[in-house]
């Protein structure tokens, strides 16, 4: 493999480290926008090799989303691996994992009897979720929408838009996709976003043997897309008037992130499925399905992980939720969340075409000129690079949209000096000061 350009700007250790990479690791698992190579991390701040800060403004894909190095994580951990009952949930009970089922199911509203799958990550979630519904409703179609993302294996990665578009998996035969509303970028025939997209799914619904319909309650990695109010609303009436069940994807933008406990709260909708993952780790491999003992509970062994449930993960997970409601972390991320937006709407620059979020959940449009409001992916390439040059780590979603998702410990003050940062990266790149030649080493998505 060609080794990318850039290199040679940052740290030799930093080099030396990244270079060790392209060696040996795997091609397909890599999604690189510079040449980011850590050493460590504390709070909301990533550590290069050889000692450059940068502030963290996307929480690992929000996989960090309590920071790094949290204390109250670092204690839950070391206290669960010094005499663990076990490796796993598969063949065995323990309480970590049993009190975790327990804590979901008190913070996740529904009703009726109702199980927990716990998994390793939000993709697993997912995709036993989609299999299970399929198997156990008696009903096979699959209703998702464009530009998703679920997972990147499985039932879910084919129900994800963001894989089928990228030519990377097959999209399920039984799996129809439709348009997510976005107020930003309405149909072009002028139909509101909402009416397009609730005829889309009716007329789905209406042929019948749809099983489950799945949605983000924000668009996050096909472009921090926020729905117009009343979306997931409508989609619940729609569900409920055709016996389809609601799956709420919450693995990206939940607990605690949306400036709420859960991103379907915006709309106060009760999801029959909700799929967990990423914070509830806070960068340990564990997730979680919640919905009806039905669908969940048969048959045995259908979704085996040996060390699915494990206890070191589970004990982690439930300090996790602690954590964000002991520390007020939902109260911090919705009053973060509105410093980051109006930071950004006071830079008024031209070419930032659209501002969006719910809490610590954010999207950065970049356009070419906000007459047009083109979308302009190659700035947005440039801007995350330059912005890794200055010291903010962020990455791009959508093709042109800045993905801002700090973790929900980050100060007032790294707001204020990452929104300046970011600000000068897009003066940067507009002048050209990152060359097309660098940028073709980190495409991203």
């Amino acid at each position: 493999m060609k080794e990318p350009l850039g290199l040679d700007s940052i740290a030799p250790g930093a080099a030396a480290l990244y270079r060790r990479d392209l060696a040996v690791v795997a091609g397909i698992e890599k999604l690189r926008f510079f040449p980011l190579a850590l050493e460590s991390g504390h709070g909301s701040t990533l550590v290069e090799v050889g000692g450059r800060e940068l502030i963290d403004l996307t929480a690992t894909w929000t996989a960090a989303g309590l920071g790094h190095g949290h204390p109250r994580i670092v204690e839950a951990m070391t206290k669960a691996a010094k005499t663990p009952p076990g490796a796993g949930g598969l063949s065995a009970v323990h309480h970590e994992s049993v009190g975790l089922a327990e804590e979901l199911l008190a913070i996740v509203p529904g009703t009726g009897d109702r199980r927990v799958y716990l998994g390793h990550a939000g993709s697993d979630a997912c995709d036993v979720a989609l299999r299970a519904v399929r198997f156990n409703s008696g009903k096979h179609k699959l209703v998702v929408f464009s530009n998703s993302y679920h997972g990147g294996i499985g039932l879910a990665m084919a129900a994800s838009g963001v894989h089928v578009d990228a030519g990377a998996v097959v999209a399920d035969s039984d799996t129809a996709f439709v348009d997510y509303p976005n107020p930003f970028r309405p149909p072009t025939d002028g139909t509101d976003p909402l009416v397009a997209t609730y005829s889309q799914v009716e007329a789905l619904f209406a042929v019948g043997d749809v099983a489950a319909i799945m949605v983000e309650p924000m668009l996050a990695d096909g472009g921090m897309v926020v729905p117009p109010p009343g979306f997931l609303k409508g989609i619940e009436t729609l569900c409920r008037r055709y016996g389809v069940l609601l799956c709420v994807d919450e693995v990206k933008v939940g607990l605690g992130r949306p400036g709420m406990m859960h991103a379907f709260e915006i709309d106060g909708v009760i999801p029959d499925i909700v799929c967990f993952g990423k914070v509830l780790g806070n960068g340990l491999p564990i997730s979680a399905a919640i919905g009806p003992a039905e669908i969940f509970d048969g048959p045995a062994a259908a979704a085996l992980l040996t060390t699915a449930g494990n206890p070191i993960c589970s004990a982690v997970a439930r300090e996790v939720l602690k954590v964000i409601q002991e520390e007020d972390l939902v109260r911090r991320s919705a009053r973060a969340g509105e410093r980051i937006r109006a930071g950004f709407t006071s830079l008024n620059h031209p070419r930032i075409g659209d501002i969006r979020g719910h809490g610590l959940a954010n999207g950065i449009e970049l356009v070419t000129d906000k007459e047009s409001n083109t979308p302009d992916g190659a700035l947005a390439s440039a801007v995350v690079y330059r912005a890794f040059e200055l010291g903010v780590c962020v990455y791009r979603v959508g093709g042109n949209v800045l993905e801002v998702t700090p973790p929900l410990v980050i100060t007032d003050q790294e707001i204020d000096r990452s929104i300046e940062i970011v600000n000068q990266a897009i003066i940067d790149a507009v002048a050209g000061k990152v060359s097309p030649e660098v940028l073709a080493g980190y495409a991203g998505w």
